[in-house]
């Protein structure tokens, strides 16, 4: 298979980061913090919310703990990258998506301590927690990780 090339990859990480990080500076300057307005009434909104925590506001107000795992996890993904997508693409993507999404919020815990989230889901009558571009990378390349693990990686595993 084709040893797929650092740069479009890059283009791919840099473009989601500057997307995640345009989406949040708007909201931060144009919607009061709390301020909700219907895209899809029932469905989708823009809610303005600011999370000091993890994933579903888990471990509030422990920034410490963040910049280290984020740190550790990025220093993991690179390492995991060179090492073992050489010759992926779902893979390459998969682990880009993540570190994007790592960065993007990473950034925001630098720069404010507290992640900026505006993406407010309804889903069979269930509010999802209030998410981002940077949430949204994460959770796509989790997925993709998954499908090349669960898909692709056993002809590779028979074959040695």
């Amino acid at each position: 298979m084709k040893n797929y090339r650092l740069l479009p990859m890059s283009i791919l990480g840099i473009a989601i980061i500057f997307l995640d990080q345009v989406t949040k500076l708007l909201v931060v300057k144009f919607m009061e913090l709390g301020e909700s307005i219907p895209l899809i009434d029932g469905f989708l909104y823009l809610t303005s919310h600011r999370n000091e925590g993890a994933a579903w506001g888990m471990l509030q107000g422990r920034m410490w703990l963040f910049y280290i795992i984020t740190v550790f996890v990025i220093v993991v993904l690179v390492m995991f990258y060179k090492r073992e997508a050489k010759t992926s693409l779902l893979l390459q993507i998969s682990l880009v998506l993540l570190m994007a999404g790592a960065i993007g919020n990473f950034i925001d815990r630098l720069l404010f301590q507290k992640v900026v989230d505006f993406v407010d889901t309804v889903i069979f009558g269930y509010d999802f927690p209030i998410f981002n571009v940077a949430d949204a990378s994460l959770t796509a390349g989790v997925i993709l990780m998954v499908i090349q693990i669960f898909f692709f990686d056993k002809g590779d595993k028979n074959e040695n």
